[in-house]
């Protein structure tokens, strides 16, 4: 589905550039990140695409319910971590909903004059979005994967064709990506650009400890089988979240005293290192107390 989001008090948007994600909360409390696939140059609108999740944590399936004209979301500036470089050639490699911060970046390459080639794997031609338009835009520059007719591509083979002046771009399921992190690091990993949209499950066990929250003096128990998050939740005190695994930088939370036990992929190491602020959802403290900004 494609959803067109405009502001309000019809105003221009905040500016973004090819790769860049928006933050939405959907009316149960729910915080989704989307990519932005539409044009940088349109300050009106924002564009979208979200693939309806039967199994997955509701968000897409919200959102697929009550979007429609009138319906209003809160949605926060663009943030990107998945900027496009500058670089002599480009080679996208993307898988399922992978493709969407790919779109722009494909655009942005065409107006540059700049040498591009997308491949593009999927289930099958149904679930690959944005298929027709990239193969109109690209012709034969666009190689198209859908498993149950073409299988998957051979990664390899395309990676090694990219020149040392070039970038690979690659967002997609996780096990795309690691063969591809692979691939690269047998040739040359400084070459690679990944955005993950999920990583794999962090451990959040550990010794008990008690989180203040300074904003209320209301002081939270966290087991040893449970995160902050989860502990906040059980006792029905509501604080944003999204990903619930370390990497999407919805729940940061400000450290006023105590040492944060670090188990995200958001921040940098030096973040860390600094302990200013920490992701509830999977770190913990390295100590019997911590007290947050909360």
């Amino acid at each position: 589905m494609a959803v067109q989001l405009e502001s309000m008090a019809g105003l221009d948007l905040p500016q973004w550039e090819p790769g860049a994600f928006i933050e939405v909360k959907l009316p149960s409390g729910r915080v989704r990140h989307y990519s932005l696939c539409g044009d940088p140059r349109e300050r009106d609108v924002y564009r979208i695409a979200v693939l309806r999740e039967e199994h997955g944590r509701g968000g897409s399936k919200e959102l697929h319910e009550m979007a429609g004209a009138g319906a209003v979301l809160e949605v926060r500036p663009p943030r990107n971590n998945f900027a496009l470089e500058p670089a002599a050639e480009y080679l996208f490699l993307a898988g399922g909903v992978g493709i969407t911060p790919i779109v722009s970046m494909i655009r942005r390459a065409e107006q540059a004059a700049i040498p591009w080639r997308l491949v593009y794997g999927g289930r099958s031609r149904s679930w690959m979005a944005f298929a027709d338009e990239l193969l109109s835009l690209g012709g034969d520059r666009v190689a198209l994967f859908a498993d149950d007719v073409e299988g998957r591509p051979d990664l390899a083979a395309e990676m090694a064709k990219v020149p040392p002046d070039g970038l690979v771009y690659a967002c997609g399921p996780a096990p795309m990506l690691d063969l591809v992190a692979g691939l690269s690091a047998l040739r040359n990993a400084a070459q690679l650009r990944i955005e993950r949209f999920s990583v794999a499950a962090v451990d959040i066990q550990g010794a008990p400890f008690h989180v203040e929250l300074a904003r209320t003096g209301v002081t939270v128990p966290v087991a040893s089988n449970e995160s902050i998050l989860q502990a906040m939740r059980a006792r029905g005190i509501p604080t944003s979240f999204s990903c619930e695994n370390g990497y999407c930088g919805t729940c940061e939370a400000v450290v006023l005293d105590g040492e944060p036990d670090q188990r995200d992929t958001y921040l940098t190491e030096e973040e860390k290192s600094d302990g200013f602020t920490m992701m509830i959802c999977v770190s913990r403290s390295a100590g019997p107390k911590l007290v947050l900004d909360l």
